[in-house]
């Protein structure tokens, strides 16, 4: 039985993978406004806890196109690795060293597509004895199918696999470290979320 790992805030790395214009649309795992939100949920997690980011795109200059703009808005100083050719991540040097520069050995991924840009660097940073925890709704593929088998080929290979709220959660640990901080990330991102912090806010206030 694997132990249980958590993350630590002090020690993760974020690496946002081929969040590319044209990639987007290949994405039908789920709905495309609900994955962009998640997209964007996970870069405002790592803006929110100051953790190191990395970005990288795949042969942006042709059908991939370029990263999404919400995302080099974000992330003005992130290192941004433009692959010429690299279909894995990690083929690429600069983004290995850019990964290593970090210091970090827990490594939160996100991209598309889950079974390719997702799973290969995975897999060789898991051979290279980081933590890994892929944000599964962060990460979208063609189809439940191919979603699922590369869920499998990760978890067996020991990443850990989780949502962007359980992501946040992990890494604040405690609500008293920020109520309202960590409350307005989740009411950005989750309609629910905003409705129970105008209940908060309104209690509070009373």
């Amino acid at each position: 039985m694997a132990k249980y790992s958590r993350l630590n805030k002090d020690d993760a790395a974020v690496l946002l993978i081929d969040h590319q214009v044209g990639l987007m649309s290949l994405v039908r795992d789920m709905e495309p406004d609900t994955y962009k939100n998640n997209v964007l949920a996970v870069a405002d997690l790592a803006e929110y806890f100051n953790l190191p980011t990395i970005l990288t795109t795949s042969f942006e200059d042709g059908p991939n196109g370029p990263l999404l703009p919400e995302l080099i808005e974000k992330f003005p100083n992130a290192p941004l690795i433009a692959r010429p050719g690299q279909i894995n991540a990690w083929d690429n040097e600069d983004f290995v060293a850019a990964v290593k520069a970090t210091g970090k050995k827990q490594l939160i991924i996100a991209g598309i597509v889950t079974e390719v840009c997702v799973a290969f660097p995975a897999l060789a940073a898991l051979e290279e004895e980081f933590e890994v925890f892929i944000v599964t709704d962060a990460s979208g593929t063609f189809n439940q199918i191919t979603r699922d088998a590369a869920w499998d080929r990760m978890s067996k290979a020991g990443a850990q696999l989780m949502s962007w709220f359980a992501v946040a959660s992990e890494l604040h640990r405690d609500w008293r470290n920020d109520v309202e901080g960590l409350g307005a990330l989740f009411a950005n991102h989750i309609s629910d979320y905003a409705n129970l912090m105008t209940q908060y806010n309104t209690v509070k206030g009373s």
